[in-house]
């Protein structure tokens, strides 16, 4: 008997569709197969470590007796870690801050220039972020530290005395935010591009027309419509900047006195460097409820906006 719908016999409809179905069963298996490797690997590279150095913490410093959250209590009240919460916070959120700027800015003139240029252009300025954070720091190092630097002779040459940069609290947290903004600007440059090319230019010339200006332009036009995307690389690069080890650690290993200490170098001096392992644990796992709570809610103001457009 033929089916009404499609005029193939029954037998063969249900013959076909059991085939599909097996098809699909048999793909979906051999997906699940190949991901596999990638799910061992992140529960032996990030699950397993995550819930061992939480075990790690309740450990003593010889780690031959469990203490419990005594780590944690001792952390809470050293006036150094506080340095450091404070340190990393100021480090994480003004750099995230002006990267977000700074990248916002460079992705609308790139937008706005056309051609071989623009590929001149954006390649100049992805050149920060593919050089290695560690080898370009060395390079800002040199410029700043002591007092045979670049930028010293510079000053000495102008009759201007030379500058201890890395040896003053301020300035030595100064430099340690403009290099890492320096190295992720063209991240959040290339990101903001990306979207920026997805906006029909019809937004733009009937914003002429009604004789907006090109600030009325962001404002009303790019700003809504990169909202998610400027939180999803808000999010992304606090998470990166907060973990941050190599920038903090070349230019000023902490100094001057722990004054640019963040979580990751300062996790590595009681750790590794002193060898409390422990306790170097415990410092590291106080960036997850900072970023958790970040986390929260930017991805919160995300979900607003989404169902908003729906």
């Amino acid at each position: 008997m033929a089916d009404a719908t499609t005029g193939f016999p029954a037998a063969a409809l249900s013959t076909r569709t059991s085939a599909l179905h097996r098809l699909a069963r048999r793909r979906s298996s051999i997906a699940f197969a190949m991901c596999i490797p990638l799910f061992a690997l992140i529960l032996g590279m990030v699950v397993y470590p995550f819930f061992y150095s939480i075990y790690l913490s309740m450990l003593s410093r010889d780690m031959s007796r469990f203490i419990g959250l005594f780590n944690y209590e001792y952390l809470l009240t050293s006036e150094t870690f506080h340095l450091v919460i404070f340190q990393s916070c100021l480090f994480a959120v003004t750099a995230v801050f002006f990267k977000a700027v700074i990248g916002f800015i460079l992705a609308h003139v790139m937008h706005n220039i056309h051609g071989r240029d623009q590929r001149v252009w954006r390649g100049l300025l992805l050149v920060p972020w593919v050089i290695p954070p560690a080898l370009s720091t060395l390079g800002w190092w040199w410029m700043i530290s002591g007092s045979y630097s670049a930028i010293n002779w510079i000053l000495v040459h102008l009759g201007i005395k030379a500058v201890p940069w890395l040896a003053l609290t301020g300035w030595a947290r100064f430099w340690v935010i403009v290099v890492n903004v320096w190295f992720g600007a063209p991240f959040f440059m290339i990101m903001y591009l990306a979207t920026l090319k997805s906006v029909p230019d019809q937004l733009y010339e009937a914003a002429a027309i009604d004789g907006a200006t090109g600030l009325q332009k962001i404002r009303y036009i790019s700003l809504p419509l990169l909202q998610n995307v400027i939180s999803i690389t808000v999010l992304f690069s606090l998470i990166v900047t907060f973990a941050n080890f190599d920038i903090v650690e070349i230019l000023t290993a902490g100094a001057p006195a722990n004054t640019t200490q963040v979580f990751a170098t300062y996790a590595f001096q009681v750790g590794i460097g002193a060898g409390n392992i422990p306790m170097g644990s415990a410092v590291s796992l106080f960036i997850f409820p900072i970023l958790a709570i970040f986390a929260i809610f930017i991805l919160r103001g995300v979900n607003r906006r989404s169902r908003e457009a729906m």
